[in-house]
């Protein structure tokens, strides 16, 4: 047998391994105890648009559509393109689409706001740096079973048209793409990337179920005492989020002042060190919101 000398020694050893390891479970516990948000399991709809800058910021919009593209494939995710209004040089006035998969709103809902670019446009001869932006917009998708939400058909009006891509022209002959127009509210939402006007129908109903939770949710949001709301980012599409300086090679976000090297990385989709601090920024707020 074990000499009561042993199992004192024995005792200790395990006491003041565990006492270091407490503060450290402590705060974990803390974080646990955090009201999850109720959708940080659904998938999203992203709208990207084309901000000041031009031409430029319709190929900014298409480089952020890239990154969430890529981004999206590391994380084995599956996106879906709902309507798109490409530019004859490639990028984007405006772009929605749909990203599907475990977790998609819990990693990108701090995207939302204002991204601004710092870079030398390919049509400069000057070397002239030009700053142009674009705004993201990433809302929870609103399933038919949310009971918040009650869509009237009766408020509904809506429009069919032609297809077209860059420059006008038609994609096809057929009036198949489709525009929803929600009159209380004045949302306007249109779908013209399947063949069918029935799927353009169907997606361009999704889009509009999820903005009108998008417009429901920022309400209750915005009845939330500021004590306890998260000040890393309310998703107000006005709100400058990010600056991408390309003469530099430097990403910032400007609500928790983290700065990444890695630009190329970066645009490629690799950016979860920068998701990750965000989270982290997020939960130290709302943790501190709680104990206030």
């Amino acid at each position: 047998m074990m000499e009561d000398k042993e199992l004192k020694e024995l005792a200790e050893m395990e006491y003041y391994d565990n006492k270091e390891k407490l503060p450290k479970l402590e705060e974990e516990l803390k974080f646990l105890l955090i009201p999850k948000d109720p959708d940080d399991d659904k998938n999203i709809i992203c709208e990207i648009r084309a901000g000041a800058g031009g031409e430029e910021a319709a190929l900014f919009a298409g480089t952020l559509f890239r990154m969430y593209t890529m981004y999206a494939e590391r994380k084995h995710w599956k996106m879906e393109v709902l309507n798109e209004n490409e530019t004859g040089l490639g990028g984007y006035k405006e772009i929605t689409f749909m990203v599907t998969g475990k977790g998609v709103y819990s990693r990108l809902k701090f995207e939302s706001g204002v991204h601004r670019v710092q870079r030398v446009p390919d049509t400069e001869s000057s070397g002239r740096i030009h700053t142009s932006t674009a705004t993201v917009a990433i809302m929870p998708e609103a399933e038919e079973v949310d009971v918040e939400i009650e869509i009237n058909p009766a408020d509904i009006k809506m429009e069919v048209f032609r297809s077209s891509g860059a420059g006008g022209q038609h994609i096809n002959k057929t009036s198949s793409a489709v525009r929803l127009i929600h009159e209380p509210t004045g949302i306007v939402v249109e779908c013209q990337t399947e063949r069918s006007q029935f799927q353009n129908r169907d997606n361009a109903m999704r889009m509009l179920r999820t903005k009108l939770y998008e417009m429901e949710k920022q309400k209750q949001d915005n009845e939330i005492s500021s004590a306890r709301k998260s000040q890393v980012g309310s998703g107000d599409r006005s709100e400058k989020i990010r600056t991408y300086n390309y003469p530099q090679g430097r990403i910032t976000d400007h609500r928790i002042g983290m700065s990444i090297y890695q630009m190329e990385n970066f645009l490629n989709g690799d950016i979860d060190e920068m998701v990750d601090n965000l989270i982290a920024a997020d939960r130290a707020e709302r943790l501190k919101g709680e104990e206030e």
